[in-house]
């Protein structure tokens, strides 16, 4: 990955806690916690998936820049929506959980060396994983979501 490159991503990345504000701005309060389109989370659900998503990340990430050959553990995200009762929870919460992890991740970018972005370690279920493999990811990770959550909000002006 050339500088270029990377620093698209990251703009895409310091930019994707705003995408997914933009896509909830207008969404109907009553329905957040349903499901227009079936067999897919709905706009509650997506927002504790980023909190927790990008908290781990935001782990993983200073994991790959800390720990020599780090290893990376995955998780069941399907697991964690039940479990953790992503329906059922205010999501006031989670948005300041997803905002600060992006934060602070975002603050690490500046100071790191050809030789930080080359750094890798070994993810549980995606085998080598490296600083660049995180950034193309997270860069595009909260933007996906911020377009299934206005799908849901289309979905539901229907």
């Amino acid at each position: 990955m050339d500088r270029q490159e990377r620093e698209r991503l990251i703009a895409q990345y310091v930019a994707g806690y705003d995408d997914v504000m933009a896509a909830l701005k207008g969404f109907p309060a009553g329905g957040l916690t349903t499901h227009p389109i079936p067999g897919k989370w709905s706009a509650a659900e997506i927002v504790h998936h980023l909190a927790d998503s990008e908290t781990t990340s935001a782990l993983r990430f200073r994991r790959l820049l800390a720990e020599d050959h780090a290893v990376i553990q995955g998780y069941d995200q399907e697991a964690y929506a039940t479990r953790l009762r992503y329906n059922e929870r205010d999501m006031a919460p989670a948005l300041e959980a997803f905002r600060a992890a992006r934060a602070t991740t975002a603050q690490l970018f500046p100071g790191l060396s050809d030789a930080d972005w080359a750094r890798e370690g070994w993810h549980t279920e995606s085998g080598r994983y490296s600083v660049e493999t995180w950034l193309k990811i997270y860069a595009a990770h909260a933007h996906n979501h911020a377009g299934q959550i206005q799908r849901l909000k289309d979905a539901l002006a229907k």
